[in-house]
């Protein structure tokens, strides 16, 4: 029998995992309904649902269907929403311009949602590429994403989306000094409560795929985003990142994609101490789907103890699809670990 590392058997660790209430009572860490916000993608028309192939159980819906899921979400504890829009390409533009129409999709479903669920958070995207037929979150020439012209499509974009009544901006964009600028047209034009959740440290992932058809997009990006979002291959570019988004004044920060930067999310956390939060994305929403719709894993287990590991590893909360099935099961459940 090997030597073992403590005296045995004084010191036996399956003592701690014998039963359900033992390891629910010695349980480090939980995932409870306040940590979930709920990604929905809007659509024009009206009583209008798509499937998403890429991505099963999800769907585009219209304004009005917004406004319900949403009152089904605060139903559910779900504390906050983030809306994304399908853009029609026949208005989308090099300028982007439809990012700050008043009217766009998301503008109007979040005053849909404010006005029949006023207490649940509302949460948008800051960034042009729904609205740009080059496919980019920045103004392109000649081939060049444009940092500095982009910023001030972004501030009339985030002001918009303040004026129709989000609680949260989401800016997405990767471009360089966007929370600056965001931050000072809020405190100018007298939003100074809308808070900013900033994607500080967003890499240039193979994990969007789903997402991208989701809001249309797929076909549409001339190039790649490796000029503005992050190398996978770096860490410590990601607490840069983080460290500045910070001082030009954002709330909250956020690590996308998901389970593939559980490091990050850990490293973020320990540095800063600030509100953080992950986005599962699209591919790995599509991932866990499709093996559970093969039979290959038992997709509830899978969903929890991926949900899991954000917490872990010191997330805040999460941005995931999931968040409607989970919060069902806590409701039933409590907690889960």
């Amino acid at each position: 029998m090997p030597h073992p590392a403590a005296p045995f058997p004084m010191t036996r660790p399956r003592r701690l995992r014998q039963s359900d209430w033992m390891r629910r009572l010695v349980r480090e860490t939980s995932l409870g309904v306040d940590d979930l916000i709920w990604p929905l993608f809007v659509v024009d028309g009206q009583n209008e649902r798509q499937d998403i192939p890429s991505m099963p159980g999800v769907q585009r819906v219209s304004v009005d269907l917004v406004a319900e899921m949403a009152n089904e979400a605060a139903g559910l504890g779900i504390p906050a929403i983030a809306l994304f829009p399908y853009t029609d390409p026949s208005v989308k533009t090099p300028g982007a311009e439809e990012a700050w129409n008043p009217e766009n999709l998301v503008n109007r479903a979040t005053r849909e949602v404010k006005r029949q669920v006023p207490d649940i958070g509302v949460m948008l995207d800051v960034a042009l590429d729904p609205y740009n037929s080059d496919g980019h979150d920045g103004i392109v020439r000649d081939g060049v994403i444009l940092n500095d012209e982009t910023l001030m499509a972004l501030e009339k974009q985030a002001l918009a989306q303040a004026e129709a009544g989000c609680d949260i901006l989401g800016p997405s964009d990767m471009m360089d000094g966007r929370v600056a600028i965001i931050r000072q047209a809020l405190e100018q034009h007298d939003f100074p409560d809308v808070a900013i959740l900033s994607y500080a440290a967003k890499y240039a992932s193979a994990f969007y795929g789903p997402f991208r058809d989701a809001v249309g997009a797929t076909g549409a990006l001339k190039g790649d985003k490796k000029t503005y979002q992050m190398d996978p291959a770096n860490t410590d570019e990601a607490l840069r990142e983080i460290a500045i988004d910070l001082s030009e004044g954002a709330d909250m920060v956020m690590v996308k994609p998901g389970m593939p930067y559980l490091d990050i999310c850990t490293r973020v956390k320990r540095e800063f101490g600030v509100p953080t939060y992950a986005y599962q994305v699209s591919g790995e929403y599509a991932m866990i789907k499709a093996a559970a719709h093969n039979g290959w894993i038992d997709g509830q287990k899978a969903m929890i103890e991926s949900l899991g590991a954000f917490k872990r590893a010191g997330c805040d909360g999460i941005l995931t699809y999931f968040a409607k099935d989970v919060a069902q099961l806590i409701a039933e459940e409590g907690p889960l670990g």
